[in-house]
This record gives structure tokens, C-alpha cells and sequence, in this order.
């Protein structure tokens, strides 16, 4: 298939590399110059070579195609936004008139970001699907060369609108990702992993990272097997979650059990020490190395500014979501409710049309 991924950041390239190795025909977009430049100029400059070490597998693909030619998202099926959700909003607005008809528009993590394609893209007749989480997790070690250090075992995500599920799934089954499908975008967007684990663990570290001077490992030293203060309010505001995706007649889903079903087979284990163990893997990165770093900066706004607004719309009291909003927004001294994913900036009218497009088990 002819896949077009706009991102050239750890995840971006790793997928760009694993759907070439699978045999698709990959376009590499870059749409910023925040980050790894060097890379990029390296994939330039070396026919699109990028190699994936996992575990000691070694594999090399060569991408058909890196470029920052926006205009080559023509002639994809299937394109992947694999940026920051906090640049989301611009970047669908900017691709707006490039998208044809009947691609689908794969974003990854998507925040319900569906809401923002409806704003600039409703005329486009286009399917829409969101992720929950990175299909690979790892780090880009050198230009070049990337070190896998988790791989989802399951992959789900949600289809908009309903109507065209099947034909999405026939398509997107295609890039052998181990999707499984949810009952709506609504879902994906809150068993978002990061809305938790990352605000929580980043928001309640604040001290050790400043201390730290980029030596820290949210993973290895915020959720260990000693820490249950920590682990309490994890819960607090997963419940929260729940609270919120249960009044939209949802299943109660925990983070644990979210997690235990993206990263194990064997439905005999504990979805907590699931998690505990995919915390402890030798192969975590270090981070956040600062306060303002994508772990508050990106998913307090997104995320808990999303879910406190969905709870607020609901008659839902969402007190833990609300303070871990108000310490980060001192932390970073502003105001990140402004910069976040409220009714007013997603759109109520596109997160009326998403909440009845969604199919409500318990309603």
C-alpha cells in the first residue's frame, strides 16, 4: 500500500521503517525543524536507510521516499500523523486542502483529535482513525539507527465515522499492525496511556527532575513496587477516567487492564505486574530530563485538560485531574488550560457529531 507518515521523530521513523520491511510503499514527511534534523538529513542523504535493533534482530529498510513536500500526501492511502498532539490542530488545518477522498487519516496518539479534522477537513469525505499508543516504543540511538525497546503485542484504535468501519478495517488490517477495534474514537482518546501514567509520574516528580539534571527515569524510579502513594493517586485519576467514559456508555476500563491488553498475550497474568514489568525493562529511556518536556507540556493540555472538560460537560467531578492541571500550570508559570483541548477549541458541534456517531454500549 502507499502509506505517507507526517512525523520524522522516534515513532514516526521506526513505523516508517517496520511498514517498508513489511513491503508498503512508505513517504517520510518531516513537518517541522524542532527535532532530530540530523537524522533526517542522514535518511536524505542515504537512500531512506534507517535501521531497527530489536532486541538484537537487526533490520535495515530503505523508505521510498523523505521528503517535507506536504503535497505528496496526494497519493497515499492510508496517512499517519505521528507529531506531538499539542501541534495537531495546525497541521491538520495546514493539510486540509491537500487530503482527497476515501484516504484514511490515521493519528496516532489522537487525543480526539477527529474533532479538529471535522473543524477544517468535514467536506473531505475522508475515514478517520485514532490510536491509542505508539505501535513501537524506543529511541533514534545515532542517525540513522534506532533501538526498539517495546513492541505492543495489540494495537487498538477507533473509526470515524461508524458507517465506514468494515471498509477501514479491510484497508488498514493491510499493514499487518495487530489492530484490534474499538466501538469509537472516544475510547482511543481516553486509554491514551500518557493521560495517566506520564502526567501523574512526570507532575509528582517534579522535584527529583529538576535535581536530576536529565538524569531520571520517570518509569524506573516514579512506579516502582515501593511506591504506593504514587500508585494511589494513578488510580484516583484512572477512576476519573472511568467515570467520565462510563457516563458516555462506555465499559469501566482501568490503566492497568488497558495496558495488560495492548502489551500480553496471556490472560493469566496480573495487569498490574504487566505494567510493573514493562516499567522496570532495562530498555527505558531517561525522562523527562526537564519540568517543561512533552510528559506536562503535551499531555496536561491534551489530555487532563480534555478529560476535565468532558467530566465539567458531564456533571462529572474530576478534583485529582484538576489539581495535577493547576500544580503543572504553576510548575511551567502558565496557564495551560489555554493552551489545552477545550469544547471551545476542539468545537462542541464536532464532539456532539463524535459522541453520536459512537456506538454506546450500555445506552
Amino acid at each position: 500500500m502507499n502509506i505517507a507518515i507526517l512525523g520524522a521523530g522516534n515513532a514516526g521513523c521506526a513505523v516508517a521503517a517496520d511498514l517498508t520491511l513489511k513491503g508498503h510503499d512508505v513517504t517520510l514527511i518531516k513537518t517541522s525543524h524542532a527535532m532530530h534534523d540530523d537524522n533526517f538529513k542522514y535518511l536524505q542523504e542515504n537512500n531512506g536507510e534507517f535501521t531497527l535493533n530489536e532486541f538484537g534482530d537487526i533490520k535495515t529498510a530503505h523508505i521510498s521516499r523523505v521528503t517535507r513536500d506536504l503535497n505528496t500526501l496526494k497519493d497515499a492511502e492510508i496517512i499517519i500523523i505521528y507529531i506531538q498532539t499539542n501541534f495537531h490542530e495546525a497541521l491538520i488545518k495546514k493539510i486540509s486542502d491537500i487530503l482527497v477522498k476515501n484516504q484514511i487519516l490515521l493519528i496516532n496518539p489522537g487525543y480526539l483529535s477527529t474533532a479538529y479534522v471535522l473543524k477544517y477537513c468535514n467536506n473531505k469525505d475522508i475515514i478517520v482513525a485514532e490510536a491509542e499508543s505508539s505501535f513501537i516504543d524506543g529511541r533514534i540511538m545515532k542517525p540513522g539507527y534506532f533501538r526498539v525497546g517495546f513492541r505492543n503485542v495489540r494495537n487498538p484504535i477507533g473509526i470515524y465515522p461508524s458507517k465506514r468501519k468494515k471498509e477501514a478495517i479491510q484497508k488498514l488490517d493491510k499493514l499487518d499492525e495487530q489492530f484490534v477495534y474499538l466501538d469509537s474514537v472516544i475510547e482511543a482518546a481516553l486509554h491514551n496511556p500518557n493521560l495517566i501514567v506520564h502526567t501523574v509520574g512526570s507532575v509528582m516528580s517534579i522535584p527529583r527532575i529538576e535535581k536530576s539534571k536529565g538524569d531520571f527515569c520517570m518509569y524506573h524510579e516514579a512506579y516502582t513496587r515501593d511506591n504506593p502513594a504514587t500508585w494511589r493517586i494513578l488510580e484516583a485519576l484512572d477512576s476519573e477516567k472511568m467515570d467520565v467514559l462510563e457516563k458516555l456508555g462506555y465499559s469501566r476500563l482501568s490503566y492497568v487492564d488497558a495496558c495488560k491488553y495492548r502489551n500480553s498475550l496471556d490472560d493469566s497474568e496480573d495487569a498490574k505486574e504487566v505494567f510493573l514489568s514493562y516499567a522496570e525493562m532495562d530498555t527505558r529511556a531517561k525522562g523527562p530530563t526537564v519540568v517543561d518536556s512533552r510528559y506536562i507540556s503535551e499531555d496536561v493540555p491534551q489530555g487532563l485538560v480534555m478529560l476535565e472538560a468532558l467530566g465539567q460537560s458531564l456533571n462529572i467531578m474530576t478534583p485529582i485531574t484538576t489539581a495535577l492541571i493547576e500544580i503543572a500550570s504553576v510548575a511551567l508559570a502558565r496557564d495551560l488550560r489555554k493552551e489545552g483541548r477545550t469544547p471551545n477549541k476542539l468545537g462542541q458541534e464536532n464532539i456532539n457529531c463524535i459522541l453520536e456517531d459512537g456506538i454506546r454500549k450500555n445506552v
